[in-house]
């Protein structure tokens, strides 16, 4: 089993403060759990703060799956997530 971290990057809608309410929920913990992600890491730009980063860890594979859901596309908009902005780098130790 190959661990991958993929890094997300991308525009809000809304505040980041906003966004991280929602990220941050036990609902999205709930999913995470589910689906199988372990989050690594999620912050805002310095220069712009309507762009975020987010880093996942999780099976190789499983969270460009996930994120390439169509269901799971409509939950992450209706939080300020930017679908269309993101931006996607996966990344292995071995």
């Amino acid at each position: 089993m190959t661990i991958e971290t993929t890094v997300f990057t991308f525009k809000l809608s809304n505040t980041f403060e906003e966004w991280v309410k929602m990220f941050d929920s036990p609902e999205i913990d709930a999913f995470h759990k589910t689906v199988g992600l372990t989050p690594l890491y999620r912050g805002k730009s310095l220069i712009d703060p309507k762009e975020v980063i987010v880093i996942h860890q999780a099976e190789e594979g499983v969270a460009k799956h996930v994120f390439s859901d169509p269901e799971t596309i409509k939950n992450i908009e209706s939080g300020g997530h930017i679908y269309s902005t993101t931006k996607i780098t996966s990344w292995v130790s071995d």
